[in-house]
C-alpha cells in the first residue's frame, strides 16, 4: 500500500515549456490526497524559488535537495546550512577566481554577478533575476544553497579543495547546486517517512533528472518521468509518459482507484 509520493518539481511536475503543473497532475494527486496518501513536493529549488505549483496542495516542502523540508503545519523537521569555514573558503577563492554563484536561504536568494549562462538557466526556470550583492553578504545567512554557475572541471577542483562540508549535484551542464553534506532527496525522504512512521516499502517518487536518482533508487516505487535522462529511467522501477502528455496522472490510475 502507498502512504506517501514525493514529486520532483521541474521537468516532472512543472513542464518546461508551459512552466504549470498539468491539470491532470492537479487533479489526480488531490484524488489520492483524499486516499489518506500524503504528498510531498521533493525539489532542488530552494523555497523561494518554488513559485510554479499553482492551486496544488501538499502536505510538505522539500527543498534544496531534502537540506530543507516543511511541513503544511509551517513545523520544520530539517534544516541544515552550509558550514561557515567552507563559505570563508569559497569566498577566498572566488576572489581569486570569479564565477557567477547565488546563496539561497530559505527566505531570500541573491547572486554575485551574472553570465550568459546564469541568465539562461533562470529563463529556463521562469526565475527573475536575484539581485546582486557582495559575496560576503552570504556570512550574514543561513546559506541552505549554493547555485554554482562552474564547470565540471572547476566543480571537482572546488568540492575537493574548498568546499570541505559540502557535496554537488548537477542536473545541467551550466551549473551545480551545492548544499551541505550527508543531504540528498533519499536522505530527505527518511526524514520525511521517519516523521510520519512510513515504511520505504510504501513510498512512491517521480522525478527526471540526476539529482532524483537517489530517491528513485530509494523508495519501493520508484517512477521516471518520459522526458527523464536514459540514466534516470534505468534507475526507476517504472518509466511513465514525459510531464507534458500527463505522466503523473497517467501513472497514478495505475495504482489508485481514481
Amino acid at each position: 500500500m502507498i502512504k506517501a509520493i514525493f514529486l520532483d518539481i521541474d521537468g516532472t511536475l512543472v513542464s518546461f515549456n508551459t512552466h504549470k503543473v498539468p491539470e491532470s497532475a492537479i487533479e489526480a494527486l488531490h484524488a489520492v490526497r483524499r486516499l489518506g496518501v500524503k504528498v510531498i513536493i521533493a525539489t532542488g529549488r530552494p523555497r523561494p524559488f518554488v513559485d510554479n505549483l499553482g492551486r496544488l496542495e501538499y502536505d510538505g516542502l522539500m527543498t534544496v535537495n531534502g537540506a530543507s523540508i516543511r511541513m503544511a503545519d509551517g513545523s520544520v523537521i530539517a534544516h541544515n546550512p552550509i558550514p561557515r569555514a567552507d563559505l570563508d573558503r569559497l569566498i577566498a577563492y572566488y576572489h581569486a577566481h570569479p564565477f557567477p554563484i547565488a546563496f539561497a536561504t530559505d527566505d531570500e536568494t541573491f547572486i554575485t554577478d551574472t553570465s550568459p549562462e546564469s541568465v539562461h538557466i533562470l529563463q529556463l526556470l521562469n526565475l527573475p533575476c536575484p539581485p546582486v550583492r557582495p559575496i560576503e553578504s552570504c556570512l550574514e545567512m543561513d546559506v541552505m544553497q549554493i547555485i554554482a554557475f562552474f564547470t565540471p572541471e572547476q566543480e571537482t577542483y572546488i568540492m575537493q579543495n574548498v568546499l570541505h562540508g559540502c557535496s554537488a549535484q548537477r542536473w545541467h551542464s551550466y551549473f551545480a547546486d551545492v548544499i551541505c553534506a550527508g543531504n540528498d532527496k533519499a536522505h530527505g525522504i527518511d526524514v520525511v517517512a521517519q516523521h510520519y512512521g512510513i515504511d520505504l516499502s510504501e513510498v512512491m517518487a517521480f522525478g527526471d533528472g540526476g539529482n532524483d536518482l537517489t530517491m528513485l533508487r530509494h523508495v519501493g516505487y520508484g517512477i521516471a518521468m518520459g522526458n527523464a535522462r536514459e540514466a534516470v529511467k534505468e534507475a526507476a522501477r517504472y518509466v511513465t509518459k514525459s510531464v507534458d502528455e500527463n505522466g503523473i496522472a497517467e501513472a497514478l490510475k495505475q495504482f489508485f482507484p481514481i
